[in-house]
């Protein structure tokens, strides 16, 4: 109801009126924030408004918005309502069309006048007021509002909301009105202006909102048609990612072990995870949504067509629009369908450039996409982390234990997302272009803002969480690529896998190549600095990860991933340290334990200058390359093992590399460094594989007895350094973290037994030993640090 005037009205009259109008904005302004005096502009004298209104430039909608008011109280008719609301849309639509237009970052009183004195002057609270009238009656059957009204009333708000800094933020703090929003999306002639405002108002709200509380969910849900779900996808993804709270690598790892016990229940997002997963079929239905076809685009044109879409369609607003227009027409003709047949009948669709329908079904594909993404692995990661054998992520409620995961996994294995995303790769996700395919790039072809961009990563980043650690990893390849795996190991004479022999044979990619080897093929094609070299190394990288199998390493090498990652790291000129990153990463998965991929790299780096050059990109960055030097010591030393073996011993002394690594001083190098980049401070996710791997030097020494010798290197170094004691102190407080890290219950130690074939009993009983108090052993850390220069007993490990 209006708000009681503060004041006498009779107080503005004569010589006084002039000051008074003078100070409305002011006065309104200030009630906004102490909530006192003025809330509409309906309170004053329609003649004071009207007299003001010339001077102000407020172009009558102070006046409209008394109107507006007064036609729209309860229980009266609103179509005159309607009728200037209409007139109110129309003024503000062309600012808001404006603000998408030009691109505009922020938005300024100055720049949409019309806007700021809608909302200055209460329109945006009558509004919701009018939306949410239905919902305050105390009848048992509900007023129904129009439809077109309901469309231009959001319409309004939304406009609002982009065009005035501050009204999203209040609409966001009303939880009652973004509830209601839900309620608005079972009619679908409201749905896309309704979902368009909710995903806006999410963005702003600084509390996620609980999925449960949204009134008969699973209905909803169940009642979208396929393109509702695949809209409704987008404000999913704002429900069910952790508060982006910027580079998840850059984040110590004592900060996030002290977050995770501060908060030990789930979050909200892992919450509305699991609120989604029991909606009865919604997996399957994303499933349909990201595999579904689209008619392929032809014409010469088609390049720079889809290049002008990319400029025209920055806000999906303008591409929702035209697409909703096409539904409806539709509609008129035919009954609704939950699939894509009512867009496919629709002669407006077809009159739509056929790149528009490949641009929109993008869009929504990254949607769907990024849902399911989150949901395989249980938690929103804002970037791919380095070294996924090193990361642990406590997992504190039973919400996103592995059951969870296997549970959304086995699903996406049932419901064939797999063979159908490999059905759509070469005709929508990696469409074949000529040689200047980046320019649909945009401005900067390394930007990973266009649909395009996005979807291609999106896809990648589905593909890794879907291969990472898994039996059905092996869905990528098709039948005869799985005959393939067999006769390797056949012809190796070791047993195959046992997730490969049972893999179900029914669920596997079609046709003549399989997903993964699709992958191969474009990224051999990518430039040396593209930006999806990175997230394609990543998801070759996730299918070579956990126990090590010599028949999935050769399948790669067969098909010339080493020579192309050696090519990349040496001779291409790449200066990308994220690709060059990935590409260690992969090439140490690739030749781990393998004497033939040892022998392919000695044929390759053939020459000084090419090992030279390998090796300067390695010592460049050992925080990026530490995954590959663990690959090759850990090769190393099982070859050294293996010397009845002509083969092997034939590879030993002949591959620089393997040489190289013989070296003790070369090992220690190493160790120095390895220990020295990193501290307890600033030990990171990024970084903390640096730690295992200098470990993963001492445990093999220790097997041979040589870890004295190793300790008494170090010391001899730091007295070198003219700095005794800085290597092995920050050594023995990584060690402490290690132990609190590592052997709490949350965490998983598989990834380390795995990655290293070392069990993880002996991690624990090397690093025990390297802690132990006795400074008569010589194995202990203690023993080589000089009483002075002792700094053990500080602790500087966050509790």
């Amino acid at each position: 109801m209006m708000a009681t005037l503060l004041g006498s009205e009779s107080s503005c009259i004569g010589g006084k009126r002039r000051n008074c109008s003078s100070n409305i904005v002011t006065k309104f302004t200030a009630s906004k924030i102490t909530g006192q005096g003025f809330s509409r502009g309906t309170q004053l004298p329609g003649g004071l408004l009207q007299e003001r209104d010339k001077r102000a430039k407020w172009n009558g909608i102070p006046t409209l918005l008394q109107k507006l008011y007064e036609s729209s109280h309860p229980n009266s008719d609103l179509s005159h309502a309607h009728s200037l609301l209409k007139v109110l849309s129309s003024q503000l639509s062309m600012e808001a069309m404006t603000l998408v237009a030009e691109d505009r970052k922020t938005a300024q009183e100055s720049t949409f006048p019309n806007t700021y004195t809608f909302d200055l002057f209460g329109g945006v609270d009558l509004l919701v007021e009018i939306l949410m009238r239905p919902t305050l009656t105390m009848q048992k059957k509900k007023p129904k509002m129009n439809d077109d009204l309901v469309k231009d009333s959001l319409s309004v708000l939304y406009n609002c909301c982009i065009c005035t800094e501050g009204v999203t933020k209040s609409l966001a703090v009303r939880d009652d009105f973004v509830l209601f929003l839900f309620t608005l999306m079972t009619n679908k002639k409201t749905f896309l202006q309704t979902a368009t405002l909710i995903e806006d108002i999410l963005g702003v709200k600084k509390e996620m909102i609980h999925l449960e509380g949204i009134p008969n969910l699973s209905g909803l849900v169940q009642s979208f048609d396929q393109q509702q779900l695949a809209n409704f996808c987008r404000i999913l993804s704002v429900t069910i990612s952790e508060p982006d709270v910027g580079n998840d690598d850059k984040h110590t790892l004592l900060a996030k072990n002290a977050q995770q016990k501060r908060n030990a229940s789930p979050s909200r997002a892992e919450v509305n995870q699991v609120t989604l997963l029991n909606i009865p079929g919604f997996i399957e239905r994303l499933c349909k949504l990201a595999t579904r076809k689209v008619s392929e685009a032809t014409g010469v044109n088609f390049l720079q067509e889809l290049e002008d879409w990319y400029t025209w369609l920055d806000n999906a607003l303008v591409l929702d629009a035209l697409m909703q227009m096409a539904t409806e027409e539709a509609e008129q003709s035919s009954t609704e369908s939950s699939d894509e047949s009512s867009l496919a009948t629709s002669p407006l669709r077809h009159r739509l450039p056929q790149s528009m329908k490949i641009v929109h079904e993008i869009m929504y594909k990254v949607e769907v996409l990024y849902v399911l993404c989150v949901l395989l692995m249980g938690r929103q990661r804002n970037q791919v982390l380095h070294s996924i054998t090193d990361v642990f992520v406590a997992y504190s409620a039973v919400y996103l234990t592995d059951c969870f995961a296997s549970q959304v996994h086995k699903m996406l294995a049932e419901f064939r997302l797999i063979p159908g995303l490999n059905n759509l790769f070469d005709k929508l996700i990696w469409r074949k272009y000529t040689a200047s395919q980046h320019v649909v790039h945009g401005q900067n072809e390394n930007c990973d803002c266009s649909p395009e961009i996005s979807f291609k990563i999106q896809f990648l980043r589905l593909l890794q969480s879907f291969s990472d650690h898994h039996e059905n990893k092996y869905l990528l390849l098709n039948s005869q690529e799985l005959n393939e795996l067999s006769a390797i190991s056949m012809k190796a004479n070791i047993p195959e896998v046992e997730a490969l022999v049972n893999t179900d044979r029914s669920l596997v990619c079609d046709g003549k190549k399989g997903l993964l080897t699709r992958l191969l093929t474009v990224m051999k094609r990518e430039p040396p600095d593209s930006s999806f070299r990175f997230w394609q190394a990543r998801a070759v990288e996730s299918f070579l990860r956990g126990a090590t199998s010599y028949a999935d390493q050769m399948f790669l090498l067969k098909r010339g991933l080493l020579e192309h990652i050696l090519f990349c790291i040496i001779d291409s000129g790449c200066t990308s340290r994220d690709v060059l990153q990935s590409y260690f990463d992969l090439l140490g998965e690739l030749m781990k334990f393998n004497i033939d991929a040892f022998k392919r790299f000695n044929k390759y780096v053939n020459t000084a200058e090419k090992f030279q050059t390998f090796l300067t990109q390695i010592n460049s960055s050992l925080v990026d390359s530490n995954m590959l030097v663990r690959c090759i010591v850990l090769s190393l030393d099982r070859f050294e093992s293996q010397t009845e073996d002509v083969k092997v011993v034939e590879v030993l002394s002949e591959c620089c590399l393997l040489s190289y690594m013989a070296r003790v001083e070369n090992r220690l190098s190493f160790l120095f460094r390895l220990i020295n980049i990193i501290n307890v401070q600033t030990l990171t996710q990024e970084n903390v594989s640096c730690l295992n791997t200098s470990l993963v030097i001492l445990m093999l020494a220790r097997r041979k007895a040589k870890l004295p010798f190793y300790l008494n290197a170090l010391r001899e170094k730091e007295y070198a350094e003219k700095y005794p004691g800085f290597l092995l102190n920050n050594f023995h407080n990584l060690l402490r973290f290690w132990q609190r890290h590592y052997l709490n219950k949350d965490k998983d130690s598989t990834c380390l037994e795995n990655s290293s074939c070392i069990p993880f009993s002996y991690w624990k009983e090397t690093v025990s030993v390297l802690l132990g108090s006795d400074r008569t052993s010589l194995c202990a850390i203690a023993s080589y640090i000089d009483e002075p220069f002792m700094d053990l007993d500080r602790d500087l490990l966050e509790d």
